[in-house]
């Protein structure tokens, strides 16, 4: 399978040299899997073709010799072989457009795969720039066009083409000095397509973005309907997508306008023709007396073509519009995958699970700088706790060492093991993760903490749940474990999510754990029973955890303040709390609460004010 590399710069550049290039590129990628399928395809449309004409070379004879000589004898004969004929073409047609059409789907679907194959490979950070519901609008759009270039090239040179020569054939056979007044005015009509084709280009790329916009638009306003409804953002939204809907109206207007050019260049073309043809034929049959079969089978012939002929004709324009879509397809299976492995990557061996982070510097793709010089351990089989004010780079620890992004400088290892030297699957296939916002997926309860470990048994599944104090609210669901979730869960609540989470990372049984801030977004009683199922998994565990309540991580063996991207202060809660002036303390100080550390000093502060 061609990776593009050598047609990128050609598919997007001219019209031409990409159209070429694509449709090169398609064939080198689908040619041999098809070659029998296109082989049946173009032999039924020149069968098509041929009988089209046909069609026309014979209406001499008809009016020839049964209407002007009244040969009876050719009566059964001549209209039995067009019954034949006819036949052979309607079998033919049906034959090649069922075998399009499943070679269409199957492009689609092929491209559809490579497509999703391609973005799972893709790093975070495209994700973080890409509006998920646009993307997938667009690329639902996009992939139809792959099976559209094909299909109008197949019928273009197999059906159209054929046709044409065939009538023009019959048309020079007839009569030569008719078919070169007709074909005198065949250049008007290149003319028009040409400018037409490249008025077209770019309106083409706009109206594909435009709506995907409004179904990514819509998408993402049912994806947060409960924020809309709290919000009352039903007017604003209608608008906003009402404006984007009448931009995407206004373009496809002006794309239809300026496609439908074409017609009436080619209907004055056939008019033209059709009119110098009648004039010619009918001074020359009054005043020569010729018998009129030549001239109807020309005419037969002139318009016969005009079809083909327009069909061509819009073939650049049609084809154009294919391409926008091809080329935005392959646009995403030609990004480069930023993080991916190395050509002398090796499996990632961990013995202990410990963790260190030695001189790192990160920066995000817009220039921000995160962390500076970053150095800290995490020992293994133990828990260590990342604390900092918001935006200190708390999270970006936790997407670093997952390598959803690459580090500037510094080593990131585990178990003395470099990771940016190691297999991405094994990296991540000795972690689990629990992130503040729990996703589940299409499907099952059961499903959703399988995908923890594919290869769990229905116990092992369960055993996790029970762990992640999940199996009493899953046995209340109507199915039990078999209970579809809904829409990214949203039958169950924050807590039931977040503990079928925990129970994904149970079942995943891996020896290195990362928590980023899993109870910040939970009531109390949730959250308490969220921390007791915790407790369980990190039990043995090299266990990261970002903390926004400093309650939750006060029995940590290590506690790791940051602040602007650098460690402040290391210690356990009992040493950092103490600290006079240290940030930690501070934090410690301002939580709040009698069931947070530090509540109490807090009250007695507020006692003394």
């Amino acid at each position: 399978m061609s990776d593009g590399s050598q047609d990128s710069a050609a598919i997007r550049g001219g019209l031409g040299e990409g159209v070429i290039a694509v449709l090169r590129r398609i064939l080198e990628e689908n040619g041999r899997e098809y070659a029998r399928h296109y082989v049946l395809t173009i032999v039924c449309l020149v069968v098509i073709g041929l009988t089209t004409a046909f069609v026309a070379w014979i209406t001499r004879d008809v009016v020839n010799e049964i209407f002007v000589r009244q040969r009876g004898e050719l009566i059964f004969i001549i209209s039995g072989t067009v019954v034949g004929v006819f036949l052979v073409r309607g079998l033919a047609m049906y034959v090649q457009a069922v075998v399009l059409a499943r070679i269409g789907n199957d492009l689609v679907a092929r491209y559809q795969t490579r497509v999703f194959d391609k973005l799972m490979k893709l790093g975070v950070d495209y994700f973080t720039e890409a509006r998920s519901g646009h993307l997938a609008a667009r690329i639902a759009e996009n992939v139809n066009g792959i099976r559209d270039v094909l299909s109008l090239t197949l019928t273009a040179l197999g059906r159209d083409l054929v046709s044409l020569i065939g009538l023009v054939f019959v048309m020079v056979t007839m009569d030569p000095i008719l078919s070169l007044i007709v074909l005198a005015v065949a250049p008007i009509l290149v003319l028009a397509v040409a400018w037409v084709t490249a008025r077209m280009r770019s309106v083409v790329r706009e109206t594909v973005e435009l709506n995907a916009r409004v179904v990514g638009t819509m998408q993402e306003s049912v994806q947060g309907i409960t924020v809309v409804k709290a919000f009352t953002m039903e007017d604003r939204l209608a608008r906003r997508i009402g404006t984007i809907i009448d931009d995407a109206r206004a373009k496809a207007d002006r794309l239809a306008a300026i496609t439908e050019r074409v017609n009436p260049a080619a209907e004055v073309f056939a008019g033209l023709a059709v009119a110098g043809v009648i004039a010619y034929a009918g001074i020359r049959a009054v005043s020569e007396g010729q018998p009129p079969g030549s001239t109807f089978a020309f005419i037969t012939a002139l318009l016969l073509a005009a079809d083909p002929a327009r069909r061509l004709g819009q073939l650049k324009v049609n084809l154009e519009k294919a391409m926008v879509n091809a080329r935005m397809i392959y646009e995403i299976l030609d990004m480069p995958e930023r993080q991916r492995d190395r050509h002398d990557a090796v499996p990632l061996e961990v013995s202990g699970g410990a963790v260190r982070f030695e001189d790192v510097d990160f920066s995000y793709a817009d220039g921000t700088k995160v962390l500076h010089g970053l150095s800290f351990e995490a020992p293994a089989h133990r828990t260590t706790a990342i604390v900092g004010p918001s935006g200190a780079g708390k999270t970006t620890i936790i997407s670093l060492l997952q390598r959803f992004y690459d580090i500037e400088a510094g080593t990131i290892t585990i178990d003395g093991q470099d990771i940016a030297g190691v297999t991405l699957a094994s990296l991540r296939g000795q972690m689990a993760f629990v992130s503040q916002q729990p996703y589940l997926f299409e499907g099952t309860i059961r499903e959703n903490i399988r995908y923890g470990r594919p290869e769990a048994t229905d116990d092992e599944i369960e055993e996790a749940a029970r762990q992640a104090n999940a199996h009493d609210f899953i046995m209340e669901q109507s199915a039990g474990y078999d209970t579809p979730v809904g829409e990214n869960g949203v039958t169950l609540s924050g807590g039931q999510r977040q503990r079928l989470s925990i129970a994904r990372a149970i079942v995943r049984n891996a020896p290195i754990l990362l928590l980023d801030e899993a109870t910040s977004a939970l009531d109390n009683e949730s959250e308490k029973l969220v921390q007791q199922a915790l407790e369980e998994v990190m039990a043995g565990r090299t266990t990261i955890v970002i903390a926004h309540r400093l309650s939750t991580i006060v029995s940590a063996d290590r506690i790791i303040v940051m602040d602007k991207g650098e460690v402040v202060e290391t210690g356990t809660h009992a040493e950092l709390a103490s600290r006079k002036g240290g940030l930690y303390a501070r934090l410690n100080l301002l939580g709040g609460g009698a069931d947070q550390p530090g509540g109490h000093a807090a009250e007695t502060e507020k006692e003394r004010a």
